[in-house]
């Protein structure tokens, strides 16, 4: 162990860092001890020999970054006393510049210095002599240690211990200014970074890893000189911008070391005040052109985009006041940057851009031509990559520059609305590079905005546009990979592109029918799969507008008629293409739809339209549905829309009542012939006024359809459903008792009571309780009906 004046090295030390780490530590506590009970009993001079020795633990090289540390720490807080005593001291009239001078006899350069540092303090504080004189001493004697571990943290020392008493714009002129402390600390801080730097070329090539890993945990060593400087009173742009910011720059551009470059560049931007880098953003940005290939440029610069966008969102004022360009000089410094740095990778680049939109959206609201002027030079980017850039579906998602890329094409619709995105003239221009899953995901995004935001597309060139970008759900690409896919999920992705058909509303009429006319040129080659999901929100879409002309009025336009027209064979386009891919059922029903919508919306020609699509659908059902229950199902969807329409006059009313009854005879099931025969009763009954006969007006015809449902249902061989069909036909004769129909009188109602009488006791099962709480209802109702008589009454009913 070492004297306080001219004692010997340490012998040689074992590597076990635990243990020499707690024989230090102990030794500190004994000498510390020692020094603080020499302070108790005024023995100065013995107390300096204890703390020497205390110091002289500082000396050893065995000792790791992390544990010199905590050894480092631990007589800091034991010279705390020390200075505290020596401030009494000089307080009480002893002279400081007596002892600055003795503890530079001390034998060993580290104890030496440590002790000159804690007397200097003290001194200045005495104000006995002009602080930046002490400060040029110390930060001079400072330089005697060398070695880079025991220099680092002497200076940290020196600049922690000066923490408070370092001259300011409020300091008397003798003691100094504010530049002596600027001086000082830019000197501390270059001695620091030449040591820190001098760490990486020491020892063994082989032991690079673990000395780039002790370097990292000592650089926030290095950092505090630079947030002490941040911290000064009075510092300002002025001084920032010419003393402050350039000899920082010479500084970290001239170690050339990768490390310390990263580091030192993003403290700058963490520790300084935005409001100085708002002012000095072309001298930093140059700087990182200079930096070393190694270092990553894109963190840092993407770093300070950041902080200076949030800056400025939160002091619009202040930054319009100042009249900066802030994105015109960010973008030409990151040209520059680039040029300077061919070596960059085309990830970083784009990430540059990707900061730079973010800005663009959150400074620049509603100026598209900054967001646009980043696809651009992103684009341009990954055509001039190495030698002959990327191919067309180049980039996949496992690409490096996949990620920061994915991240450029989401801003537009993250940070605004789909209308405002497609306003971008060069966004479109960046995705022929991307591979088929990437371009979809980009698809999958826009539909889905467009949707969750409601937002609507008012006209051709904005479907156009939107439609180049969602392309692969639309359609096939060329690049599309083969195989099976997950239905699932195909599924509700063209269920997006059928919600954002519903958001097309043009201020026009006219322009609606432009607008759904691309649509359907468009989705036409979307094939089988696609076509089943889209088509019809088209075909629901027309009917839409066919009503907005109808309630505009013929008047509204010369050649409204035409319009109406043209829209409605537009529809039996879109329809007939459905069919041909197989859903007939789909098919089947949008025919039924839109001749309810021609019904309603009557117009010169609207009939024969009518009776076009109930003639497809007829045609669709006989050429196409065979499965007996598919075949119930549609005939009821015939007739009821039969039933509701009123456009008809007797010649296309006959041949469509007929054809009616007819596929209801043709049923395959007996059952089902009953039911829709009955049904058939209705198309009769809603559409008398047509019938020329005067008995065909009074039902006459809805009584032959249920006589005939009655004979069918009596050829029934099995009871339940015989009796099942007999009260099913009750009913009905009740029903048009009921509405009037003079065709149907009480005896027929008499005689199918009594017929349900009769065999109702033959039904046995599951069913037959069903059937007779049924036929007990009807009966019921008919009570009802004897007791509070209406139009017609029921007198005569047999009960």
């Amino acid at each position: 162990r070492c004297s306080s004046f001219g004692t010997e090295s340490r012998g040689t030390m074992s590597d076990d860092q635990d243990r020499l780490k707690e024989e230090a530590m102990q030794q500190v506590k004994v000498q510390a001890f020692q020094m603080k009970r020499s302070l108790d009993n005024d023995k100065l001079m013995e107390s300096l020999k204890h703390a020497s020795n205390m110091l002289c633990e500082l000396r050893t090289s065995m000792l790791s970054p992390k544990s010199y540390y905590e050894l480092y720490i631990a007589i800091s807080d034991e010279l705390r006393h020390l200075s505290a005593h020596l401030i009494g001291d000089f307080r009480k009239g002893k002279k400081a510049n007596d002892l600055y001078e003795l503890v530079q006899y001390a034998g060993n350069i580290v104890p030496r210095l440590y002790l000159l540092v804690t007397v200097g303090t003290v001194y200045i504080k005495t104000k006995q002599v002009p602080t930046k004189d002490i400060l040029k001493d110390l930060v001079e004697m400072c330089r005697g240690v060398q070695h880079p571990l025991r220099g680092l943290f002497l200076r940290d020392y020196l600049l922690k211990s000066l923490k408070g008493d370092l001259p300011d714009s409020g300091t008397e002129a003798k003691h100094g200014d504010l530049q002596d402390s600027i001086d000082f600390i830019l000197l501390n801080f270059s001695e620091m970074n030449k040591l820190w730097v001098r760490m990486q070329h020491q020892g063994h090539s082989r032991n690079r890893a673990e000395r780039e890993k002790q370097r990292r945990e000592l650089k926030i060593l290095v950092g505090t000189n630079l947030a002490r400087l941040s911290e000064l009173d009075g510092l300002n742009v002025k001084i920032y911008k010419e003393n402050i910011l350039p000899a920082l720059m010479t500084q970290i551009v001239g170690c050339k070391d990768a490390i310390a470059q990263e580091y030192l560049m993003e403290c700058i931007i963490q520790v300084f005040n935005d409001s100085l880098h708002l002012q000095t953003l072309g001298i930093f940005i140059e700087g990182c052109g200079s930096l070393q290939p190694k270092v990553n440029v894109k963190n840092i610069i993407t770093s300070l985009i950041d902080r200076l966008a949030d800056f400025s969102l939160e002091n619009k004022a202040e930054v319009e006041a100042a009249e900066i360009p802030l994105f015109e000089i960010f973008s030409e410094q990151i040209t520059n940057v680039v040029a300077a740095r061919p070596e960059m990778p085309i990830e970083d680049v784009v990430a540059l851009q990707v900061s730079l939109a973010n800005l663009a959206v959150k400074c620049y609201t509603g100026q598209l031509e900054f967001v646009d002027q980043s696809f651009a030079y992103t684009a341009t980017a990954l055509k001039e990559h190495g030698k002959q850039g990327f191919e067309e579906h180049s980039i996949y998602g496992t690409t490096a520059v996949s990620k920061p890329l994915m991240r450029l094409m989401r801003i537009p619709i993250e940070t605004g609305t789909v209308t405002t995105a497609l306003e971008l003239q060069n966004y479109a221009t960046i995705l022929p590079f991307l591979t088929y899953d990437l371009r979809r995901e980009i698809a999958v995004a826009w539909a889905q905005a467009l949707v969750d935001t409601g937002t609507v597309l008012k006209t051709g060139e904005q479907v156009d546009g939107f439609l180049n970008v969602v392309a692969p759900l639309i359609v096939d690409q060329d690049d599309c990979p083969e195989g099976d896919f997950d239905e699932e999920e195909f599924s509700e992705e063209q269920c997006l592109v059928g919600r954002f058909i519903t958001l097309l509303a043009a201020d026009t009429n006219d322009t609606q029918f432009i607008m759904l006319s691309q649509l359907k040129k468009r989705l036409g080659g979307g094939g089988e799969k696609r076509l089943k999901r889209t088509l019809p929100a088209i075909v629901f879409k027309a009917l839409q507008l066919v009503r907005k002309y109808y309630d505009a009025g013929e008047d509204s336009d010369e050649n409204w008629h035409k319009k109406m027209k043209k829209i409605y064979t537009f529809c039996h386009q879109l329809i007939s293409a459905l069919a041909k891919v197989g859903e007939v059922n789909l098919a089947l029903r949008l025919y039924l739809q839109t001749a309810l919508a021609a019904d309603y919306t009557q117009y010169e020609g609207s009939e024969n339209i009518v009776y076009e699509f109930v003639t497809q659908a007829f045609s669709l059902y006989e050429d196409e549905v065979s499965d007996s229950k598919e075949q119930m199902d549609a005939v009821a969807l015939i007739l009821g829309t039969l039933e509701k329409i009123r456009s008809f006059g007797q010649e296309n009313f006959e041949p469509v009542a007929s054809k009616s009854a007819l596929v209801s005879s043709k049923l395959m099931r007996k059952p089902d012939q009953a039911r829709g025969v009955c049904l058939c009763s209705f198309i009769f009954w809603a559409n008398r006024e047509n019938e020329e006969e005067e008995e065909m007006k009074k039902g006459k015809r809805v009584l032959q359809c249920l006589q005939k449902a009655l004979k069918v249902a009596n050829s029934c061989m099995e009871p339940t459903e015989q009796v099942s069909l007999f009260v099913e036909i009750f009913n009905y004769y009740i029903v048009y008792y009921e509405k009037g129909a003079e065709a149907v009188t009480m005896t027929h109602l008499n005689k199918i009571k009594a017929l349900i009488t009769e065999n109702i006791a033959s039904v046995e099962g599951a069913e037959a309780e069903q059937i007779n709480n049924s036929f007990k209802n009807a009966i019921e109702h008919v009570k009802f009906m004897i007791a509070n008589p209406g139009e017609r009454s029921f007198e005569g009913f047999e009960l």
